[in-house]
């Protein structure tokens, strides 16, 4: 299977970025290229992108698909949390525009080996970046009922965590619960049946919150949303398209911050708190995928795109 390059909204990506030809981009969550592919296309020979995924098959497809900007382009397995260090080994101190498209891309889902989805039979994976050991199987395996249910709480925001938590440690004090199939199995017992029918698949919010803890999806968010800001030149702008409300509302926080990060109480005349803010939100309100893009591409559906642009 290759990877799908139908970029979720490309065009205000690209508007939002405001790509000028000499400058420096960095896609932090390459996958198969499909946005880079079109930041590349309006730069020039002195322009420059740098193309970051910590998933190796992400990785092959991007240097396929970008092989005709190969001059341009620079393409590193990481994880987007290091792009300080990646940009300081190329020697780079500032850039005009950082992406990211946060979430699992259509060919993590769709392939089944990689255990992402409910939809297939496959081993409990989940794993972004391969070359970390720890699995799905054993954070399901390992973790005490309390800490699955915080996670299942916290990152499924699902209303029945304590009792499939519960759940899924009866079955595994059985034996093992090994692969997707066995753990959707054990969450749709966890769950009334006149539920089971509602709000999409029993298994949906839970698979999501495991993925979301296995990677530190939501912590390497927020760790680096700040040095990313401060990573832009003036005028350089950090667009964002997440696609739950955990992800969103932390961008939303970060980037109200950066604009007015003076913390001195409401009634002082002046600052004195001496924090400067460090530019402007351009979205006001998230940008949303048109309705031909959602009737298009039904994974579209939930993504919002926010716009930060680094002060002078």
């Amino acid at each position: 299977m290759e990877f799908q390059h139908k970029s979720i909204l490309l065009n205000e990506c690209m508007e939002g970025l405001s790509i000028k030809a000499d400058g420096i981009y960095v896609d932090g969550t390459l996958g198969g290229g499909g946005h880079s592919f079109h930041i590349a296309q309006r730069l020039s020979d002195k322009g420059r992108l740098i193309g970051i995924d910590q998933d190796e098959d992400a990785i092959e497809a991007a240097t396929k698909r970008l092989a005709q900007f190969k001059q341009r382009v620079t393409i590193v397995r990481d994880n987007y949390e290091h792009f300080q260090e990646i940009l300081s080994t190329l020697s780079i101190p500032a850039v005009d525009g950082i992406l990211l498209d946060l979430g699992v891309s259509s060919y993590q889902f769709d392939e089944a080996d990689r255990g992402f989805s409910y939809r297939f039979d496959a081993p409990l994976d989940m794993r972004m970046d391969k070359r970390q050991d720890f699995t799905a199987k054993d954070l399901i395996n390992s973790y005490s009922e309390a800490e699955l249910y915080h996670i299942i709480r916290d990152y499924g925001e699902d209303k029945f965590a304590k009792n499939i938590a519960k759940h899924i440690v009866l079955e595994r004090a059985k034996k093992p619960i090994e692969t997707t199939f066995e753990l959707s199995e054990v969450i749709s017992h966890a769950i009334p049946m006149k539920m089971r029918v509602q709000g999409g698949h029993p298994a949906k919010k839970t698979f999501q919150a495991i993925r979301i803890a296995l990677n530190r999806e939501l912590e390497v968010l927020e760790e680096s949303l700040d040095g990313m800001i401060k990573a832009l030149k003036p005028g350089g702008r950090l667009c964002i398209i997440t696609f739950h409300s955990l992800e969103d509302r932390i961008v939303k926080r970060a980037f109200r911050t950066a604009e007015d990060p003076c913390i001195c109480p409401k009634d002082f005349p002046i600052c004195i708190c001496g924090r400067k803010s460090l530019g402007k939100v351009i979205s006001k309100k998230a940008i949303l995928p048109s309705d031909l893009e959602r009737e298009e591409n039904p994974r579209s559906k939930s993504a919002k795109l926010r716009i930060f642009e680094r002060g002078e």
